[in-house]
């Protein structure tokens, strides 16, 4: 049995020592008053990622909350930005720099409001889009050329609806469940970009 330990063990400190070669970042913003609202979707995907690989992101570091975990032989740092929505890329950035990661390797989770609670898009590169967390991680980081996941959060009501209450509202029990259920389609989403095979991810979860 100690064999089998010992074994175990060895894997272990083996996948420890491999290098940081990418970044997983879902936006959003901390604190109790933002839980389980619209801007936080990345957060809530990156939790499900997280939990799946046995990891807690808790550790402060680049300004952000932090964990490493091996996916698929693909050592990455899991990332949670403390800087709130609109300076992501302070943290983004500072990390990259650190472990010397190009852009293309950093995949950003975030939520999306061109699309229904449910949809999920993803894109090898592009435009912010409006979206203040994308445009400040291509500011800091000097690039759009980064993958990202768009996580539908649903649509404003009406035009005339004013787009922070409504980013910086709370999901309801229904979409709440279809967000949880599509999280089992990110989670292989960030799988398969890590191995390098966006393509293929983009044909099999992109809705």
């Amino acid at each position: 049995m100690a064999n089998i330990f010992d074994l175990f063990k060895k894997i272990e400190n083996k996948s420890a020592s491999l290098p940081i070669t990418h970044i997983v970042a879902g936006l959003g913003n901390v604190g109790a008053e933002y839980e389980k609202t619209r801007h936080n979707a990345g957060f809530m995907a990156i939790d499900a990622l997280a939990e799946k690989y046995g990891v807690r992101i808790d550790r402060l570091k680049f300004h952000a909350l932090t964990a490493e975990a091996n996916i698929g032989g693909v050592r990455a740092l899991l990332m949670k930005p403390t800087t709130f929505m609109n300076n992501s890329g302070v943290a983004i950035a500072e990390a990259a720099s650190f472990y010397k990661i190009p852009p293309e390797n950093i995949i950003v989770l975030h939520d999306e409001i061109s699309f229904d609670v449910g949809v999920m898009r993803i894109r090898r590169k592009g435009s912010a889009g409006g979206h203040n967390g994308l445009k400040s991680i291509i500011a800091h980081v000097g690039s759009d050329n980064f993958p990202r996941i768009k996580i539908g959060v649903g649509k404003k009501p009406s035009p005339d609806y004013d787009l922070v209450d409504f980013v910086l509202g709370r999901f309801s029990k229904e979409d709440l469940d279809k967000l949880t259920e599509e999280n089992s389609s990110i989670i292989p989403s960030v799988e398969l970009m890590l191995g390098g095979k966006i393509d293929e991810a983009m044909n099999k979860y992109s809705k």
